[in-house]
């Protein structure tokens, strides 16, 4: 594949060299401006940050490994590109689909209680683009989705509905930006087959996916009008204000809470549920980022990633894992 560095640069040629010898650290030094960039692909692919280090590992022995076998007829970008790809399709077969609570199962009654995690890991993970390094705008020319847009919540939980093939063709054709040949060529099958796979997901992605995207979003609000958001919602529950935070939300506002199964969706069963729960623990909260979206870091239990729709909150997702905050350069607790 070629659509996104046609050529291997002199430098990177004189460390190949040099790596082709045995140097690991010429390889390392070789590698290390695209971890970022092929982790983020692993993750589009797995829907789980540790399952794209995995992914991404085991795509890195493997390079280290194939170097004698790689002639330089593509960029060396690239070749890394059909390399974590294969290495996470080989990792899908292996490890359960990812979902966000609301694929898992029908909404909750407010009275019941979140219930207890689902042990088996099964839930779409949060991103810390901002820490890993994805960047605004476009990978390529020909690419449909942003680069942050293609992490946002909602693209990576549609893209678990895919079968891995078509999984893996939309991200390397609408993500990427590579050609029905090069994909063809890194999949191992032929062109027709690429197109179909890709008409075929393009149908369940549309289906799936709101109308308007975050990042499209967050371009109509200004940086002090989404501070303001950020911090009324983190006022309202610290404050456990009932009337502050339905003022917030959309009509159809989802609030879900992984690794536990229930999930709630309108008013009445947000605010029962937080009158019920949430609103009995004393909260303190911390501004973030994640999946290129507003995120707020929760003490003394998890992380909650905003999802706005005209200025209102259209879904919380609370993902309850402390060892989530180091990712995103958090603390681990606050000072009293």
């Amino acid at each position: 594949m070629s659509s996104i560095a046609p050529t291997t640069t002199p430098q990177e040629q004189a460390l190949l060299t040099a790596a082709r010898r045995g140097d690991e650290g010429a390889f390392g030094r070789l590698v290390e401006p695209r971890r970022g960039e092929l982790h983020a692909h692993c993750y589009r692919m797995l829907g789980s940050t540790q399952d794209a280090e995995d992914a991404l590992q085991e795509a890195l022995i493997r390079a280290w490994r194939g170097l004698p076998r790689f002639e330089g007829r593509s960029s060396l970008r690239s070749w890394l590109y059909t390399i974590a790809t294969n290495a996470s399709l080989n990792l899908i077969a292996r490890r359960p689909k990812r979902v966000l609570p609301m694929d898992y199962g029908p909404g909750a009654d407010p009275h019941e209680s979140p219930g207890e995690p689902v042990v088996e890991s099964v839930w779409v993970e949060p991103y810390p683009d901002e820490q890993l390094g994805v960047a605004d705008g476009y990978f390529a020319p020909e690419a449909r989705y942003e680069q942050r847009e293609s992490v946002e919540l909602a693209f990576v939980a549609a893209l678990q509905h895919l079968a891995p093939q078509q999984r893996a063709v939309l991200i390397l054709r609408e993500v990427l930006g590579f050609s029905a040949k090069e994909v063809a060529e890194a999949l191992d099958t032929t062109v027709p087959g690429v197109n179909s796979a890709l008409q075929r997901a393009r149908k369940t992605i549309d289906d799936k996916l709101p109308e308007q995207s975050q990042q499209a979003t967050l371009r109509t609000i200004d940086d002090g009008e989404l501070r303001e958001i950020v911090e009324r919602y983190m006022e309202a529950m610290e404050q456990g204000n009932v009337e502050a935070m339905v003022g917030m939300l959309t009509e159809d506002a989802t609030w879900s809470m992984p690794p536990l199964p229930r999930w709630y969706r309108g008013h009445e069963a947000i605010v029962g549920f937080l009158e019920n729960f949430p609103f009995t623990v004393r909260w303190k909260h911390v501004p973030a980022h994640a999946n290129g979206q507003v995120a707020v870091g929760c003490y003394a239990w998890d992380e909650d990633v905003l999802t706005l729709r005209d200025r209102k909150i259209a879904e919380v997702t609370a993902f309850i894992d402390a060892d989530l905050f180091a990712s995103f350069g958090l603390p681990a607790q606050l000072p009293e």
